[in-house]
């Protein structure tokens, strides 16, 4: 019986350490198969608007013919005359613009909403609205600049925004001797790094986007809303974090940003999330800044700003947050917070010693290496006791204390020999030498006597107390 109890034990920690290993990657995968294929595999219109300058009883026919040919593909709008057509294009009113003469039919494009969608309308409108015996022409009223051929480089400065500003909240949840204002610093100055190094990039270097200082804004209003309100999910998601800004800032924003497949190509679900998250309202400000004449700036500037409103509100919660845990804390007579281990992404995670909170290790976190717990002679919990983990060169690795159950547990140690040390006021310290092994995770528990008080006029001095559990180095 104990040696089957043992089998399903082995086999439950190599289900979840397969799990907690596992769960980001499946994210990306899904997130291809699910989100990018469907959103690019088969670009379809759907409502596009086109300026007819016709009557309305030849709009309502050459619709019909257009909803025979894709239903609901697109949506003419009857003006009155060719200069109306192209200036709701130029306006952006219309995706493009028809004249429908008879012998010379007309049409208007604008290849900086997308050179795709360009593709599209010019193939439909050739085969499908012609008249016989008459070609349609085509204009270009919005051509992309020299370095934008496709109309696609906004979606890689873009990109090189957002991943920097993700992978920079990765990294700063190492820096433990950072404060939180210390973590919002750096990230508002990386994202100011990282922005102008796009925009110099981008508008100086390859001439693929405007040279105007509202583009910098909007690159740089990107990168805040990755990274604050990544930051912000650390203290309620934890080692979720990046599932979590993974699956909102790249798996779904990229698809639905309309910067590879226009927005009108997409489907649905991607149409919908377009107006909403924060990829596609700064790739809408890029071209809106560029082609447009900056005519419709409301909407992007305002989401931008709703997004990073949002995670400068979940840093301030999360501080809140914090501080109920450490009065919690304080009237379980825990003389010292014991942090949680820091969220990390396990693509990039690197082998750091961590403290984890005692039996409390969540989906996604690192398993415990060392654990144990500290007692006094009669068996009673320490809380606060000191727990240090050095290497045999006394190089010290981690510094933790005891919970209210004078409990602790830690993790992320390299492979080896170890010397862990317990103190605590008034106690014995006790040392110990330990070989850390990732197979094997290792308990380690302290029993702690008080110190002896020295005798005055002692000629020994104080008395050792007796060797207390936990093998002396």
């Amino acid at each position: 019986m104990a040696s089957a109890h043992a089998k399903t034990t082995h086999a439950g920690e190599i289900v979840r350490t397969l799990v907690m290993g596992l769960w980001l990657p499946a994210i990306f995968l899904a997130g291809l198969l699910f989100s990018f294929l469907p959103a690019f595999h088969h670009p379809t219109p759907h409502h596009i608007k086109v300026a007819v300058a016709a009557t309305p009883a030849a709009t309502a026919q050459l619709q019909r013919r257009l909803d025979a040919a894709i239903p609901n593909g697109f949506a003419l709008r009857q003006v009155d005359s060719a200069a109306e057509a192209r200036s709701a294009v130029l306006d952006k009113d219309a995706v493009a613009a028809f004249v429908p003469a008879v012998h010379h039919p007309q049409l208007y494009g604008a290849k900086a909403d997308g050179a795709v969608m360009e593709s599209s309308i010019r193939e439909v409108f050739t085969t499908g609205a012609q008249t016989a015996g008459a070609t349609v022409g085509f204009h270009e009223l919005v051509p992309t600049r020299p370095g934008d051929t496709l109309g696609t480089s906004p979606l890689y400065l873009l990109m090189a925004c957002t991943l920097p500003a993700y992978f920079l909240v990765v990294t700063m949840q190492r820096a433990v001797g950072f404060s939180r204002r210390a973590h919002v610093a750096t990230m508002v100055g990386g994202g100011a790094v990282s922005a102008a190094a796009c925009y110099l990039t981008g508008a100086y270097g390859m001439d693929a986007m405007p040279q105007h200082p509202l583009a910098l804004l909007y690159l740089f209003l990107l990168t805040q809303t990755v990274s604050l309100t990544s930051y912000g999910l650390v203290a309620f998601l934890g080692p979720l974090f990046p599932g979590a800004a993974v699956t909102v800032f790249i798996m779904l924003s990229v698809p639905s940003s309309g910067l590879t497949v226009p927005v009108d190509l997409l489907p649905g679900f991607f149409r919908f999330l377009h107006p909403i998250l924060p990829m596609g309202n700064a790739g809408d400000a890029l071209r809106d800044v560029d082609y447009f004449g900056g005519r419709q700036l409301g909407r992007p500037t305002a989401v931008l700003c709703a997004w990073t409103a949002l995670g400068i509100a979940l840093i301030v919660l999360g501080y809140l947050k914090q501080l109920r845990q450490l009065l919690r804390e304080a009237r379980a007579g825990i003389t010292r917070y014991v942090p949680a281990p820091p969220p990390e992404d396990p693509t990039v995670e690197l082998p750091v010693p961590v403290a984890l909170p005692p039996h409390r290790q969540p989906f996604g976190g690192q398993p415990p290496m060392l654990t144990g717990r500290v007692s006094g002679p009669a068996g009673e919990p320490l809380p606060g006791a000191t727990v240090t983990v050095t290497d045999p060169h006394g190089r010290q690795l981690l510094h933790t204390r005891t919970d209210q159950n004078g409990e602790y547990a830690a993790t992320g140690f390299h492979d080896g020999l170890a010397i862990v040390l317990a103190g605590a006021p008034g106690r014995q310290p006790v040392a110990t030498r330990l070989l850390l092994t990732t197979a094997t995770p290792v308990n380690q528990d302290f029993i702690m006597t008080p110190r002896r008080q020295v005798v005055p006029g002692h000629a020994g001095g104080a008395a050792q107390d007796p060797r207390p559990a936990g093998h002396p180095v």
